[in-house]
């Protein structure tokens, strides 16, 4: 796949970029995202193994579980630098050094406010104090590591004059990475790389330290900005895995990592991440967290290789890199997906038949094509074993329905009561115990129903505002295999999530029922 436009130009020796992950610490402090420790140490080996370079464990002084998690992680985790943040206080600094004792390549990472609105309102501190504090910092966390690097917070809004006097106390001090943070994510494209080209134009020593970009995402510019600064001069980019972080998050290493592979050419860069574990890893944190990325997310998000459009299907048929460019293996999912839906032409479903090893005349695929877009009012995709069916001749009858929902609330443990009514019309009650309204519900339909399966994601989400408003549940499974989906709505989120449960469980019914009326290829 060319990697290139005609204006790229590849030289024989790329730029290695430092990846600097902060999931564990500015990803995590953000709400909704925290870890317990164990969960972090899992995360951070996890991160090593991805090939990150230096992973910030997090800010010891903040809290004992905090110190905690950064003194296991730096005792434990080897083959990336383990980094702890620290303000430029003597407590926060002698923190960081005690965490991390047993680390084999620690860094202390030390901040101060640079910006006048950060000095006025947050700090009450003049440019010099700011200039004195800076330099404390680093010549104390230097007296404890060899590695240090100093923040200007909120650098993107500070003078440029003033930043240049700050880096240069930082650097005679002895920080060896300095680090231009975009710390409410207010800097464009443009201005982030003329910020980084002149700082390295007038810092002293400049050629001798390393520029660092720490990027947010509050205009939604954070990778953007991010790979300015690379084009400026940066040769580390701080990111979190999912893009997670305060507020809006911070760059997402998974997008960086891929633009810098994809369009080598262009930033002469490269990275040392493993990209067939950027998958795994932006699974695990959803997994940890509980909070997946939105479908169209790039890189990792389910719709990432995933192609409904006839006109798109027709043209990957014909040559991928019509409409993609990467590999879906370089990142860790296992191939693009041509999803049948209500979009999709009839090129892209001949050949997924001819995959499922049936060959149907004209007139047999326009009927079948008819059918599957039927189904598409009922179900957001044609999975393989639709196809099946269909070709097969089953009917799309009647399938499980709920009649009724109760729940009762026992302290830990919850207890689902179910009134389901079969494809046949026929009442089917049951109840089940579960940690939880939504494990009990599922384990009390699973017995109702006699189907069973492990779910790799469970999402609920509103439709619409006000009055009207309605649930929708979106739960995706593992079977046999393969992956299937379901999607309920309803005023009701929880009868909603039974409704997209029990959309899975009615096409794994439907599947056992099927009696074959057309023969596939020997």
């Amino acid at each position: 796949m060319n990697d290139s436009s005609p204006s790229d130009v590849t030289r024989t020796t790329p730029e290695p970029i430092r990846i600097f992950d902060t999931t564990l610490r500015d990803g995590e402090q953000s709400p909704g995202f925290t870890m317990n420790a164990e969960q972090k140490i899992l995360f951070a080996h996890t991160l090593s193994d991805l090939g990150v370079d230096i992973i910030e464990a997090g800010f010891p002084n903040s809290s004992p579980a905090d110190f905690n998690a950064v003194r296991t992680i730096a005792r434990e985790v080897r083959g990336s630098t383990i980094a702890a943040l620290a303000r430029c206080h003597p407590a926060d600094i002698e923190a960081c050094a005690s965490a991390l004792q047993q680390a084999a390549t620690p860094r202390i990472h030390v901040f101060i406010s640079t910006s006048p609105l950060h000095r006025q309102h947050k700090l009450g501190m003049s440019r010099e104090q700011v200039i004195e504090h800076a330099i404390m910092g680093v010549s104390l966390a230097r007296k404890h590591v060899d590695d240090v690097e100093f923040s200007a917070e909120d650098a993107s809004r500070t003078e440029r004059e003033f930043l240049v006097e700050v880096f240069n106390a930082a650097v005679e001090a002895g920080a060896r990475t300095l680090n231009v943070p975009d710390t409410v994510g207010y800097g464009t494209p443009g201005e982030i790389r003329a910020l980084f080209e002149y700082l390295r134009a007038n810092v002293r020593g400049a050629d001798n330290v390393v520029f660092s970009t720490h990027c947010h995402n509050d205009l939604g510019l954070a990778v953007a900005n991010s790979l300015a600064a690379v084009e400026g001069g940066a040769r580390q980019i701080e990111c979190a895995i999912n893009g997670i972080g305060e507020r809006a998050g911070n760059a997402a290493l998974e997008e960086l990592v891929m633009a810098l592979k994809v369009r080598g050419g262009w930033y002469d860069a490269t990275t040392r991440i493993d990209t067939t574990r950027l998958l795994a890893t932006s699974r695990l944190l959803s997994r940890i967290t509980g909070i997946q990325v939105q479908r169209n997310k790039a890189i990792v998000g389910v719709n990432a290789f995933a192609h409904e459009s006839g006109i798109h299907q027709h043209g990957m048929l014909k040559n991928r890199d019509t409409y993609e460019i990467m590999r879906p293996q370089d990142v860790g999912w296992e191939d693009s997906q041509l999803v049948l839906g209500r979009h999709s032409g009839r090129a892209a479903v001949a050949d997924r038949l001819r995959k499922l090893g049936y060959v149907l005349e004209d007139a047999q695929l326009d009927q079948l094509i008819a059918e599957a877009k039927a189904l598409t009012q009922t179900q957001h995709a044609i999975s393989d074993r639709d196809l099946q069916r269909l070709v097969e001749g089953e009917q799309f009858g009647p399938g499980w329905r709920v009649s009724a929902l109760s729940l009762t609330d026992y302290g830990k443990r919850t207890r689902a009561h179910v009134d389901l009514s079969d494809p046949d019309g026929r009442h089917v009650i049951h109840s089940a115990e579960g940690e939880g309204p939504v494990a009990a519900m599922f384990a009390a339909l699973a017995q109702a129903t006699g189907v069973e399966f492990e779910l790799e994601s469970y999402e609920v989400h509103s439709m619409g505002v006000g009055a009207n408003a309605r649930g929708e549940a979106n739960l995706s499974a593992r079977i046999d295999g393969d992956t299937m989906t379901g999607q309920g709505t309803s005023r009701d989120v929880l009868e909603a999530s039974a409704i997209a449960w029990l959309d899975i469980a009615n096409r794994v019914l439907r599947g056992t029922r099927a009696e074959p009326r057309v023969a596939a290829l020997a």
